[in-house]
């Protein structure tokens, strides 16, 4: 579960860091956030494999979180467009964590002798 958190935390860094970004364009102060939070994100994302997280789950996830969070964040705070169609590609980018982390589990539970039913 510890895995879990870490790896909400790198998703929370870089999203933030990626909306600084953003509005550092017009503040340039918070561009020490934005190197802050991608420091940050990819040290929560170490931890998190540290944690026994598979590589292709946790960067999927960070990656794929991330991208969600951005758009949803863009067009709520800078008013980007947030299209029909995006969301289509959202939830898909979401079945696609779902099915690479169960998939994942099943390998796992394979490779220690579990019953896979």
């Amino acid at each position: 579960m510890k895995k879990w958190l870490y790896l909400g935390g790198a998703i929370i860094a870089e999203v933030g860091a990626t909306i600084a970004l953003k509005a550092a364009l017009e503040v340039p102060v918070l561009y020490l956030l934005v190197v802050s939070g991608y420091i940050s994100a990819f040290g929560l994302l170490a931890v998190c494999l540290r944690a026994g997280m598979t590589i292709s789950v946790a960067y999927g996830a960070w990656g794929a979180g991330g991208i969600v969070a951005t758009a949803l964040l863009a067009a709520a705070i800078f008013g980007e467009p947030l299209t029909w169609t995006m969301g289509l590609g959202i939830v898909i980018i979401l079945a696609g964590i779902i099915t690479v982390e169960s998939g994942t589990q099943k390998a796992q539970k394979a490779r220690t002798g579990e019953d896979l039913a």
